[in-house]
């Protein structure tokens, strides 16, 4: 016996030396990759060790150290956000457009600091999201959201995920924290815009919008795919006379810092520092939209003090959005695949923001009326950080005096169905799904998409040649054709005839996850169909889900529940699953398979932090053990499986109901009880 204790012991220290090694050796690269811009290993090896100590760390879970590199690739489930009082508020700047108002800044400054000589620190301000990290022995414990500026949003596990934010440090401090700013990088963002386009879904319409949705996202895992970065520009620790010192630690102790800061003399540098970036901006990675102004000496920042709102210390300035005024020629109108109708004024063409611009949104209905749009009016364009740019107002000057009012069409631009429009939604929607062309037409391309069927032998023209020919009114009707009926399409010969029709029966193998998110139903990207798979198992469970069953799902709400039971309550849909069903594409899941019946008839709730499982982990094992998971507390409810960090109103709730609480050993215990 006390030579197996020994052998134990020395393989959880040869274990414990080699996650040590690895998790420096990757801190290392990563370090040197993401803040210094260079490659000191292949991705492939990179990726071969970070899947070595993923490995080491399903093995030995106790072993896992805190900033272990792991920690990017998220996976872990939140299901509600604790909220966080931070320890000084995080207040706003009060905002500026005006020269004028700098120098009535810096008289200010100058009058309160009676004679004394100053200097000012300069940073581009960033479009992005604030978030606060606070560092225990070096490494990262926490970190919060902005939030009311009092208090914010515990997103630690999400943070942790962005390559740019250190878990670990080289300070010589035992306590500190940092603020700054999440963002999402420019090319990220139209990568991420061209993916959802390609998938027929809403383009999102700003990248700091996108970041912040992104940081609240429940899946941290999805939130490492977003590829967020973070700029660091305050210190909050003792130790350092002003903020440009204090930049330097930053730097020094490996936190990503934008390097187009400028320490200034005077006023007079701080305008040309405005001046020099006015251009140069647009060329940075990230959305930034003005200049924040900070007086250096922090002792200078304590004796100039605040207003109940903002710091006496700081402003920021901010950059005009570009805008320009063009002639409006018409508006048009747009029909999505789910139906949905988008107003675009058609323009013309004016120089903006270094690109041509010939069209720009115009949102809805509501918008339209909001800038009472009369024909040939001349529109202010602007383009700031939105996707598509956008007509903010009209010059009224150049308004013809006969000239007629723009009204919302009440007719499908395509089909001439009359439109609907849902109470409380903006958009205005036709009908008609099953006659539509342009919603045909984009579905077929939504179906056939690499995220779904992934059929990329068939493309968007051939689509429309086919639909033309009256051959594909729905995407059953592809596993129907014949290469008789492509060789007569225009362009198409033996060859191209034959790879569209192997990419049509190899697309018969594709997962039911990418079945679904292909069927186009509204709100059910790729991400959800996965969930409801996971839970659902096959198509036959799903169609026949309620609207409790489907909000029980993880991330699953009233919205994708209302439209998931719409969909499935159209005979049409129900019969282009049997369709689809007969031509051998697959509607059942063959993932998680169930190991056993021992949990069976028993329900579970999952709260808190756990040491060898992730929730999502004890819920797969619940569920492939017969159990079943649900959200909420109730009297029916047999367990709730409490773990570190559990909210306490569920543990005061289950006890009011006298649920029986178990912990993380009690449940494997369960488990092996009844596996005896």
């Amino acid at each position: 016996m006390i030579v197996g204790k020994t052998d134990k012991y020395m393989e959880l220290a040869q274990a414990k030396q080699q996650i040590d090694k690895l998790s420096e050796e990757l801190h290392t690269y990563n370090y040197a990759y993401y803040m210094e811009d260079k490659s000191l290993i292949s991705d492939q090896t990179f990726d071969l060790l970070l899947k070595e100590l993923i490995d080491l760390e399903a093995q030995y879970p106790n072993l896992k150290r805190p900033d272990s590199p792991t920690q990017r690739v998220g996976g872990t489930i939140n299901k509600a956000f604790e909220t966080v009082q931070h320890s000084t508020r995080m207040l706003s700047l009060g905002n500026t457009y005006s020269e004028d108002d700098l120098l009535e800044f810096d008289a200010r400054v100058a009058k309160e600091l009676e004679g004394q000589s100053y200097e000012y620190f300069c940073e581009l301000k960033f479009d992005g999201v604030a978030i606060s990290l606070q560092y225990e022995n070096n490494i990262l414990v926490k970190a919060v959201t902005r939030g009311d500026g009092t208090k914010g949003d515990d997103i630690t596990d999400n943070a942790k995920t962005i390559q740019s934010i250190p878990l670990k440090i080289t300070s010589k401090l035992s306590k500190l924290e940092v603020r700054g700013e999440v963002f999402m990088p420019k090319v990220v963002f139209e990568t991420l815009n061209k993916e959802r386009e390609e998938a027929g879904d809403d383009l999102y319409a700003n990248a700091r919008n996108t970041a912040s949705g992104s940081l609240k996202m429940m899946d941290s895992a999805q939130v490492a795919k977003r590829k967020l970065d973070c700029y660091l520009y305050m210190l909050l620790a003792d130790g350092h006379k002003s903020h440009e010192e204090a930049i330097h630690n930053l730097e020094n102790w490996g936190f990503n810092v934008s390097p187009t800061y400028q320490k200034c003399n005077s006023i007079e540098e701080v305008l040309n520092y405005i001046h020099s970036w006015s251009e140069k901006r647009h060329e940075l990675p990230v959305e930034t939209d003005g200049i924040v102004i900070k007086v250096n000496n922090l002792d200078q920042q304590e004796l100039l003090g605040f207003t109940a709102k903002t710091p006496k210390w700081a402003i920021s300035y901010k950059y005009k959005s570009e805008n320009a005024s063009t002639k409006l020629n018409a508006v048009t109108y747009q029909v999505g695949r789910t139906g949905s109708i988008t107003p675009v004024a058609e323009l013309e063409p004016v120089l903006l923001a270094g690109t041509t611009v010939k069209r720009a949104s115009l949102h809805n209905a509501n918008e339209i009326e909001r800038l009472d749009l009369h024909e040939d009016d001349f529109v202010f364009v602007e383009k700031g950080g939105e996707i598509i740019p956008k007509v903010t107002g009209v010059d009224l000057s150049q308004r013809s005096g006969n000239s007629k009012v723009i009204t919302y069409i009440t007719h499908c631009p395509a089909c001439n169905t009359k439109l609907s429009r849902k109470e409380g939604e903006a958009s205005h929607y036709c009908p008609n799904i099953l006659s539509c062309p342009p919603q045909i037409t984009g579905r077929i391309e939504h179906f056939i998409h690499r995220n779904a069927m992934n059929i990329d032998s068939l493309g968007e023209r051939t689509i429309s040649l086919l639909f033309e020919k009256g051959w594909l009114n729905r995407p059953s009707d592809l596993f129907a054709l014949t290469k008789a009926q492509l060789l007569e399409l225009e362009g198409f010969k033996e060859l191209s005839a034959t790879n569209l029709l192997t990419g049509i029966e190899n697309s018969k193998q594709a997962p039911f996850e990418a079945v679904l998110f292909g069927l186009g139903i509204r709100y059910v990207g790729k991400t959800v169909a996965e969930k409801l798979i996971e839970h659902f198992r096959n198509i036959e469970a799903l169609m026949a889900a309620n609207f409790d069953e489907l909000i029980e799902v993880q991330e699953i709400g009233e919205r994708i529940a209302e439209s998931v039971i719409s969909y499935f309550s159209e005979e049409e849909n129900r019969e282009e699953i049997e369709r689809l069903k007969s031509a051998g594409l697959q509607f059942v899941t063959t993932a998680n398979e169930k190991q056993s019946n021992i949990l069976s008839d028993k329900t579970f709730v999952v709260s808190g932090v756990f040491m060898n499982f992730s929730r999502e982990e004890l819920k797969n094992t619940i569920k492939t053990n017969g159990g079943k998971v649900v959200s909420s507390i109730s009297k029916k409810l047999d367990y709730l499986i409490a773990g570190d960090k559990m909210g306490p109103s569920k543990k005061e709730k289950a006890e009011k109901l006298e649920v029986r609480i178990i912990s993380e050993e009690d449940f494997e215990s369960l488990l092996n009880n009844n596996n005896q």
